[in-house]
């Protein structure tokens, strides 16, 4: 080996070139490339919409809030900065020319984006594609050992369309296709959209594949059903022991699928198995510092320089959190679904926001929004958490609760933000809001309710005996008076509506109000015993 070579550092990037064979069609098609295919790409950055664009050497900028024309100034500024490449969505026929010439003259590799495609799933598979390619040294030829390689090999061994997925149904990587003819639907739309159509994925259940591919190492085969755009394939579960860590699926094309296509998945699946073990175990220093700063500044821990230090932040732009909650349940969810969980925030965040970071505190997710644009509202960043919510609720069956921290002037105060995003929570807990995501002008008065119940919970001195001993006749005799007061109440002691909630007749409420009046001594006719009582009500039962 050249000794010049030896003390030269390892490339940790893919060429371009690699970047295609592994993307490719349909998700990205190159326009320009005036520095050819071999530029380096070691970086995958986000174009924020709201920011002035910048980039940095070797980066491939997705310009996720320029379509067209509107991304003259990032192919400007990336060219400008030594970026190496720059990828659009065009919005209408003729764009490429223009910014093709344009980005020739910036010196700049162009890709565009299928209209269909998400740019959560660009951001993943390019990104994945960066983070399993092997460290080469200068002169050395790359292996071929990552899942878009491993993806692409057995495609030739079993004659079929692969695809690598993990256990949210979230494509990994995938093999080629020289006929766009021999894909279906669900492998065209699983690859455009992130994860499976919810319809198709729907049908899998129904006919049972995903619950086979839990219990059984064993290859499934799902016939072809044309009325529903599904060519026949062939599934196996990737495992770690007893731990399912994805799936392999293959599609026939128009031709059948070789005889030994079994063998060779089963084969695919275990070298798979090894890929994602190691993916999960190598989490690295850098990612491991960052998490933990962001939680120490969460926490309150430490203050805002350790961390805009490492990552080169802005402390004094404003910042802002967002929480994320399983709910009543949440102290009780899975690991594995919390990590789930968290790979889903960090995508959808990281589509939005270049900067965002994702940690977890407890049974919390949080999402650390720095240096946000001045212009950014409360109401943007409710759409980006309505968005998670209803992603998680699609795609891992997850009933999530998502809340806004205030947005405030720097670093320094995001602990005033998380606080702010946990009292929601509470709230959104223990009053049983409907909504799924809030911020505090929302839900103020539930978030207050909240917030006085923890405090009676916490200081039984505080409470009328009265009321107590009324829930207690209840659990002795299992009675309704307690609840029949609360709901009466509720309804502004309107008798009849009531009686509706609870659907008994008016005279039976009348009734029971009496009867409670009649065991405690309580005047229902007095506010400041009313108020109490639907204070006291309110709290959930003991133990």
């Amino acid at each position: 080996m050249d000794p010049a070579a030896a003390a030269s550092p390892p490339r940790t990037g893919i060429s371009l070139r690699q970047l295609l064979m592994s993307l490719g069609e349909p998700l990205v098609e190159l326009q320009a490339a005036p520095a050819g295919l071999d530029v380096e790409i070691s970086s995958v950055a986000l174009l924020d919409p709201e920011d002035p664009p910048r980039a940095h050497p070797g980066e491939l900028i997705l310009a996720i809030g320029a379509r067209g024309r509107a991304a003259f100034p990032a192919l400007r500024v990336a060219g400008r900065d030594g970026a190496a490449a720059v990828a659009v969505k065009l919005d209408v026929p003729g764009q490429a020319a223009a910014l093709s010439e344009t980005a020739v003259e910036a010196g700049v590799a162009l890709l565009s984006v299928r209209g269909e495609a998400r740019w959560e799933q660009v951001d993943a598979l390019a990104r994945a594609a960066l983070e399993s390619a092997p460290q080469v040294l200068p002169g050395e030829e790359p292996e071929e050992g990552d899942l878009f390689a491993l993806a692409q090999t057995t495609a030739i061994l079993t004659g079929g369309i692969v695809s690598i997925e993990d256990t949210t149904n979230r494509v990994l990587a995938y093999s080629r296709s020289t006929d766009s003819d021999e894909v279906d639907d669900l492998r065209r739309l699983s690859i455009l959209g992130w994860q499976g159509p919810e319809a198709y994925l729907t049908r899998l259940r129904k006919w049972g594949v995903f619950q086979r591919l839990r219990a059984s190492d064993e290859v499934i085969c799902i016939d072809s059903h044309p009325e529903l755009g599904i060519r026949r394939r062939l599934a196996v579960a990737i495992r770690s022991g007893e731990r399912q860590l994805g799936t392999i699926w293959v599609q026939e094309g128009s031709t059948p699928l070789t005889e030994q296509s079994d063998q060779a998945l089963l084969g695919a699946a275990r070298v798979a198995a090894l890929h994602l073990v190691r993916r999960r175990r190598e989490l690295s220093a850098d990612l491991t510092l960052t998490r933990t700063l962001a939680a120490g500044l969460l926490e309150g821990s430490t203050g805002p320089q350790p961390l805009a230090s490492h990552l080169a932040l802005d402390a004094a732009r404003p910042a802002a959190v967002l929480g994320f909650s399983c709910g009543a349940a949440e102290s009780a969810a899975p690991e594995l679904t919390r990590a789930e969980v968290s790979n889903l925030i960090s995508v959808h965040t990281a589509a939005r926001h270049r900067s965002a970071l994702v940690t977890q505190v407890d049974a919390r997710i949080y999402v650390l929004l720095p240096q946000l644009p001045r212009s950014i509202d409360t109401g943007t960043l409710r759409g980006w958490a309505q968005a998670i919510t209803e992603a998680a609720r699609l795609h891992l069956g997850l009933s999530l609760c998502g809340s806004v921290g205030c947005i405030v002037p720097g670093l320094g105060e995001v602990p005033d933000s998380r606080r702010e995003a946990d009292r929601i929570l509470d709230a959104m807990v223990t009053v049983g809001v409907t909504t799924t995501v809030a911020a505090l002008p929302d839900i103020q008065a539930e978030v207050l309710v909240s917030e006085v119940l923890a405090l009676l919970s916490a200081h039984p001195e505080m409470r009328d005996p009265r009321l107590t001993a009324l829930v207690s006749h209840d659990s002795r005799n299992q009675g309704q008076l307690a609840e029949t007061v609360l709901t009466y109440l509720n309804a502004f002691g309107d008798v009849r509506a009531a009686a509706a909630d609870l659907h008994v007749h008016p005279n039976t409420l009348r009734y029971r109000i009496r009867r409670a009046e009649e065991l405690t001594g309580l005047d229902l006719n007095r506010p400041d015993q009313r108020l109490l009582a639907m204070l006291q009500l309110r709290l959930p039962p003991a133990g």
